[in-house]
């Protein structure tokens, strides 16, 4: 693992508790996942070298997100990327863990959240008996090392998958629908959606 110490606050960032209230306001509710996610995608942007993630750096840059949970809309939130936009990628691994990739550079970390984060709560807050409660005030003061580990990585991104227009649209030869950005399924011969190609999330009902 790589560790590049970084302060809490990032100039170039409105301040962290500006970013967190934001974050709640869109997420619904205040949570230990809203402080994590907002403190880890400050941290992300830092070590990309992203100053202005919804100004003159909004294309700049991609996230992936390894799970759904309150930590991912405080991502979105923080560097205002988004799976409609195509820079926010959800690869579902269920874990608290996103990766921050500068497309014009090619520098990439990806963040993981450290377990050990939860009960080092306790020594910031051991009067507060709830544990998550406990987590949300300590997640605020804990500096980055005893948050997150992070790490330099590769991330190769296929062109189909890139923010912009559809390279391509098929249509499934057997259910009719409409099929972009190469997600088609070639099966003896046949163009087919993948719901055809390997079964669906969903049934029909008959009639």
């Amino acid at each position: 693992m790589e560790f590049i110490p970084c302060n809490l606050e990032t100039p170039s960032l409105p301040p962290f508790e500006d970013l967190l209230a934001e974050s709640v306001r869109v997420h619904g509710h205040l949570c230990a996942g809203q402080v994590l996610g907002v403190r880890l995608a400050m941290l992300g942007l830092r070590l990309i070298g992203i100053q202005d993630p919804k100004g003159r750096d909004r294309k700049s840059f991609l996230v992936f997100v390894e799970i759904d949970r309150c930590a991912t809309d405080a991502i979105q939130s923080v560097t205002g990327c988004s799976l409609g936009k195509r820079s926010l990628k959800w690869v579902d691994y269920g874990i608290m863990a996103a990766t921050f990739l500068h497309q014009k550079t090619g520098e990439a970390y990806r963040i993981v959240a450290r377990e050990e984060a939860r009960e080092l709560s306790r020594t910031y807050f051991p009067e507060i008996e709830n544990k998550y409660k406990r987590q949300l005030e300590a997640y605020r003061l804990m500096s980055d090392e005893e948050l997150f580990t992070w790490e330099r990585v590769r991330v190769q991104v296929p062109q189909e998958d890139l923010p912009g227009r559809p390279l391509r649209r098929v249509r499934c030869e057997v259910c009719g629908d409409w099929v972009q950005d190469a997600r088609e399924v070639v099966s003896n011969g046949k163009v087919l959606c993948r719901a055809c190609a390997h079964g669906a999330y969903y049934q029909r009902e008959e009639g």
